[in-house]
């Protein structure tokens, strides 16, 4: 048994022209099965854990310590749902999401089905602008402006690696996801919950969010979780793993590739929880309950925790976080691209153009609004990315549940209103938060 993966590119880690050889023996160990389809898992979870991940997160642990926990767990469970009918669209197809709603719908709706992802892709490319800026302004005391001027220059990050295979790339995402989930193993060693009171707020409690404001967070927490771009991205990635067009060989590599995810969102499921477990620990319990701003979260720590180590390492895991995104999120783009349009451009372009269109409005946001537009702009492009998700979901859904496209793979009865409970919920949570935010903003 082999794996392979080409060694050249035209452009860095694009997924239609870097592409997975791995041939799967039936007689090969399942571990060694494992390691060979685990990695897209890896760059679908990054985007559970981006900059705006952060802010409602840290809201929440501060305002209510940890009774919203039980919310940021059926969150993740919601995804990984819906992650493995993505991957298994893929897989089965062999064609992705974006491809196959060009050829399903109508031309009009195509491209408006494209519009929308791509202002997901921007928007939580602001929210990665915003994230890493606030970092460089955080370790290196220069401006906001500065700091997001200085995001700008990962397109040079993504032009170093044309050339490198998609499992180079894999291995950079699993160091910088290693990072944040090291830094939120130490933080958490430097605050020391109380467990036991963790554990009682992984109980689901309609009490808990039965008033307006932790409701809103709560609904917050939900339309942050699942990302539209992230259902485009997945049924692509996991054909870099080629296998056997026959029924064992697709159905093995379904059962390993949801392996791959579930393990991968659950690393994001415990990071999300170490940030709210952090806010509640480091400033619900100590009476500070009103820090909703990542920047007076960090300016916090040091002498809550005693030491400013802590929030040296809070901003460390937070420029890994907003790195790593930017990295899955021009994939992301490209597959969007490559599927609805039949456009093909070398990846550090698609890079440039998107991060130019995220530093627009967060240059003239922060110098607006000074340092307050940071918690403003990341709240926004939640409300954005919560408006395009059920146009992705509801396609997602109606392909994988169709036998003539899907086969035997098609979703049965269970897995079919599992998935339109889910799209029911998400879509009525995202509205409702939506029309909140916009009043509350009025």
């Amino acid at each position: 048994m082999q794996f392979k993966l080409p060694t050249t590119a035209t452009a860095p880690f694009c997924p239609s022209e870097v592409q997975g050889t791995v041939a799967v023996s039936q007689s090969a160990p399942f571990w060694k099965k494992i390691f060979q389809f685990a990695g897209p898992g890896l760059l679908v979870s990054i985007g559970y854990m981006d900059p705006g991940n952060w802010a409602t997160d840290i809201e929440a642990g501060s305002r209510y310590g940890y009774s919203l926990l039980f919310v940021v767990v059926l969150s993740s469970v919601a995804a990984m749902v819906l992650q493995c009918l993505s991957m298994r669209l893929g897989i089965a197809t062999g064609r992705n999401l974006a491809e196959l709603s060009r050829t399903r719908y109508s031309p009009g709706v195509a491209r408006f089905q494209w519009l929308l992802a791509e202002l997901s892709i921007i928007a939580c490319d602001l929210a990665e602008v915003l994230g890493g800026a606030l970092a460089f302004h955080l370790l290196f005391k220069c401006s906001l402006t500065a700091g997001v001027i200085l995001t700008a220059f990962d397109t040079l990050i993504v032009l170093g690696l044309k050339g490198k295979n998609f499992r180079d790339l894999e291995a950079i995402m699993l160091g910088l996801i290693a990072t944040i989930g090291v830094g939120y193993i130490i933080e958490l060693a430097l605050v020391k919950p109380h467990w036991p009171s963790v554990a009682a707020g992984l109980v689901p409690s309609w009490q808990a969010v039965s008033e307006r404001e932790p409701l809103y967070l709560a609904i917050g927490i939900l339309g942050a979780t699942v990302m539209p771009h992230n259902l485009y991205l997945h049924s692509s990635v996991v054909q870099t793993r080629a296998v056997k067009r026959d029924r064992e060989g697709l159905a093995g590599a379904i059962s390993l590739s949801r392996i791959d995810t579930i393990v991968a969102l659950c690393l994001a499921l415990l990071i999300n929880a170490a940030i709210l477990i952090l806010a509640g620990a480091a400033f619900h319990s100590t009476g500070h309950t009103e820090v909703t701003e990542i920047e007076d979260a960090y300016r916090l720590l040091a002498p809550i925790v005693g030491t400013g180590f802590a929030a040296v390492l809070f901003a460390i895991t937070l420029l890994a976080s907003g790195q790593s995104s930017t990295f899955t999120g021009t994939v992301a783009g490209q597959v969007i691209m490559e599927g609805f349009l039949q456009l093909k451009i070398p990846c550090y372009q698609r890079r440039f153009i998107t991060r130019a269109l995220a530093l627009i409005p967060a240059l003239v946001g922060v110098q607006m609004l000074g340092n307050g537009a940071v918690g403003q702009l990341l709240v926004a492009s939640q409300v954005v990315l919560s408006l395009q998700l059920p146009f992705a979901l509801y396609p997602l859904i109606r392909m994988t549940g169709d036998r003539a496209l899907m086969g035997e793979f098609a979703n049965r009865l269970p897995t079919r209103i599992i998935a339109w409970a889910l799209f029911a919920v998400i879509s009525a949570a995202n509205i409702w938060l939506v029309v909140q935010t916009l009043g509350f903003a009025g």
